[in-house]
């Protein structure tokens, strides 16, 4: 009976789908139109601006690192720099004591003057004994004249003498028969006897100093040949004087030396930074080629991008690169691409792979590229070697 009581209701049409509603036009269509176009050209547009980057988080700043070491041993008595101390070029860094090396100077220096001197002797015996040799040689020639003709005259002297000593023989042997037969006095006889024998002894002394005369002239040809040899014995001086100027360099270089180990006490900055790694003390003993500490020239630091090889391919040196800092929230700096590797960093690494075995899986390897900053992005100094930056490349 309630059925029958209540009204009746009409039938509810569907409503139209969105397709449908769309397609008989009105506000909604016009709307969904535009966004669906907007969306589009936001995914272009994006597409367009995403495409012309390439980006890497692998990358952090890099710089040079000078190391300071000792180039001599000794005691450290003084450090003049800090820890994290900035320094410019030239400033004091590390005193050694420098007093061995000052005793080592002045060795080296009386070193040098003795050799000086005597080269200096050296060089003015070599005239000398050029004049001398020479003269001495003039002198032997004369006197070898000398005896020569004093030789002569000893032998035309013995010859004489013989000559005597026969004429007297004769007369002596004439005179024994006359002397039997009483044809001559016995003072005759006795007076033939003597002026032979005094020819005799005139020979003989003839003899002697012909024998003389003759050792005169070999002492004579003796001491010319010594004379003669004066020009090896100038020669023999002239070495001793080039040895002498030789040794007196030698002198010359060892004081050098000395006084360049004296200036290696004092130790100062190679190059402005700032002081890193300090690993030196006072009254400690360093020995030559010891590291002290480490600088770090803030004012020329880099990055070095390692990007993956697929993405090399659109990037070339000098292309403009914006580089996020990490370490200042994000704060970015202007750059661009100086350089690309050679190889990749696994190449330059300790163990570099090896595929020959078999067991090969691919693996996209990074190729460090080399980004300089734009003058004047950092006068503060605020980017430090090893930052982890992201550096972002515009290839368009």
């Amino acid at each position: 009976m309630s059925e029958s009581l209540s009204p009746a209701r009409e039938p509810i049409p569907p409503r139209p789908g969105l397709w449908v509603r769309l397609r008989h036009g009105g506000p909604a269509r016009n709307l969904v139109v535009v966004g669906a176009l907007a969306v589009v050209a936001a995914g272009l547009v994006a597409w367009w601006h995403f495409s012309g980057r390439e980006s890497t988080d692998d990358a952090q700043v890099d710089g040079h690192l000078v190391p300071v070491a000792s180039r001599v041993g000794g005691t450290v008595l003084a450090v003049l720099v800090a820890d994290n101390q900035p320094v410019e070029k030239g400033a004091p860094l590390v005193r050694i004591d420098p007093r061995d090396y000052e005793v080592a100077v002045a060795r080296a220096a009386a070193d040098l003057a003795e050799n000086e001197a005597t080269a200096r002797a050296a060089h003015t015996t070599v005239p000398l004994t050029s004049t001398t040799a020479s003269s001495q040689e003039t002198a032997a020639a004369s006197e070898l004249a000398g005896a020569e003709a004093r030789l002569a005259a000893a032998q035309a002297q013995l010859r004489e003498a013989q000559a005597r000593e026969r004429q007297a023989a004769q007369d002596l042997e004439r005179f024994k028969p006359l002397l039997g037969k009483d044809e001559i006095s016995k003072q005759q006889f006795d007076g033939a006897t003597t002026a032979a024998e005094l020819s005799r002894a005139a020979r003989e002394a003839a003899e002697a100093a012909a024998g003389s005369a003759q050792k005169a002239v070999e002492a004579a040809r003796a001491r010319l040949a010594q004379a003669r040899t004066g020009p090896e014995q100038v020669d023999i001086v002239s070495a001793r004087a080039a040895s002498a100027l030789a040794k007196v360099e030698m002198a010359r270089a060892a004081l050098e030396q000395a006084k360049l180990n004296l200036s290696y006490a004092k130790l100062d900055a190679p190059v402005g930074g700032v002081v890193s790694r300090k690993a030196v003390e006072v009254g400690q003993v360093v020995q030559p080629g010891q590291p002290l500490l480490a600088l770090v020239p803030l004012d020329d630091v880099w990055v070095t991008a390692n990007v993956k090889e697929s993405q090399l391919k659109r990037i070339r040196p000098g292309q403009a690169v914006e580089i996020a800092v990490d370490a200042y929230g994000g704060r970015t700096f202007r750059g661009r691409v100086d350089s690309i590797a050679a190889a990749t960093g696994s190449r330059f690494s300790l163990l570099p792979p090896e595929n020959a075995t078999g067991n090969y899986v691919k693996v996209v390897q990074r190729i460090p590229v080399k980004i300089v900053l734009e003058p004047g992005q950092d006068p503060e100094h605020l980017l430090r070697p090893g930052m982890s930056v992201v550096p972002t490349v515009f290839t368009r």
